[in-house]
């Protein structure tokens, strides 16, 4: 094969909760950095511009007007200045990106879709997926996608796609991306994951919430397991001003502020194509000193690490899922990548004349 070696920058951060152009410059920062450290491709959590909506999680509808109008307002277009800007830096420096955004519609005022961008060391968008369908509570903020995004993209350094979240639950959008030839894969994660209020006495008696490491990297080795690819878990740190931005207001402040002090923390890590956890390192910025890191958890830094897809290759022999070891007589799937608009506008009618 003549992949080049990948090298993997997964940053587990927190964005400037909902402030699209803070959280994009920090983003820009985080790229220069990993691009220091001979990465090839950096890759940001869930909506990392400029927030997950944790609070529709912990707080009553009624009580989210505010919160939701800062969240149109901080989410981004595809073609607008926030997105121009990462396009730059990754043309500048030759640098492969993949960001998680709210992203705005131009055709209604609030639609916003959850979606993530891969973006080419020469500036151009390669892909653009729209998350399928919101999980749970996203479903207060985010419309439902499309499968326009459901492409690996081929790069250099061998084969990409993207899955987001609770996706990564679905078998037929991760067969879809097994049936391209995908080599590394993808996914991306919010912080914490609260299906229910939590207090001290609550998890000292009855154990934590919903354990976002186990889940996430079940699902996430499953795939590279079925795949037979490279695994990159990318999810976002919680910080302070998230949590103070969430519980403000609040009729059950303090309930909220301890269910998001109490919940698992969600990880970063990276996988390998048996679905076993790869370690990765992490770079002192101040010696430049490499440190070898399972994973991240409770602090934010960037994880790297280095893949060959040529290790790809040998589990294929034991079960290809979309070869070898597959009923193409028997199975047929489908797949609608056409991107979905509100309506179609037809201008006059073929017959008549138009005059300049």
């Amino acid at each position: 094969m003549s992949a080049k070696v990948l090298r993997a920058a997964a940053c587990h951060v927190s964005p400037i909760f909902l402030s699209a152009s803070a959280t994009t410059q920090k983003a820009i920062s985080l790229i220069k950095q990993a691009s220091n450290n001979k990465a090839n491709l950096v890759v940001f959590p869930e909506t990392y511009i400029s927030a997950f909506p944790i609070w529709s999680a912990v707080r009553a509808p009624t009580e989210n007007h505010d919160l939701f109008k800062r969240m149109v307002e901080h989410s981004v277009y595809v073609d607008g200045p926030e997105i121009e800007s990462l396009r730059a830096t990754a043309q500048k420096l030759g640098i492969m990106v993949s960001v998680g955004i709210s992203e705005k519609a131009r055709y209604s005022s609030a639609t916003l879709w959850n979606s993530n961008l891969l973006i080419g060391s020469n500036g151009e968008i390669l892909n653009h997926h729209r998350k399928l369908q919101p999980t749970f509570f996203e479903k207060l903020t985010w419309s439902p996608g499309d499968g326009h995004g459901l492409k690996v993209t081929n790069t250099p350094y061998g084969k990409i796609g993207n899955l987001i979240c609770g996706e990564n639950t679905n078998p037929l959008a991760r067969y879809a991306l097994m049936a391209q030839g995908e080599q590394i894969h993808i996914s991306t994660w919010p912080a914490v994951w609260p299906t229910r209020a939590l207090d001290p006495d609550v998890v000292a008696t009855k154990g934590k919430n919903y354990d976002n490491l186990a889940a996430n990297r079940t699902r996430a080795a499953a795939h590279c397991f079925e795949a037979k690819c490279f695994g990159i878990i990318n999810a976002a740190f919680l910080d302070q001003r998230a949590i103070d931005i969430v519980a403000k207001g609040a009729s059950n402040e303090g309930s909220v502020r301890q269910t998001l002090q109490l919940s698992q923390r969600a990880a970063t890590m990276f996988l390998d194509p048996t679905g076993m956890l790869k370690p990765g390192f992490t770079v002192d910025t101040s010696t430049g000193k490499q440190q070898v890191t399972e994973y991240l958890q409770d602090r934010e830094d960037i994880l790297y690490t280095d893949m060959d897809v040529e290790e790809c290759i040998e589990g294929k022999q034991y079960h290809d899922v979309v070869g070898g070891y597959q009923r193409l007589d028997i199975f047929d799937l489908q797949v609608d990548r056409s991107r979905r608009e509100p309506a179609r506008f037809v201008e006059g009618s073929q017959d008549e004349k138009v005059e300049f």
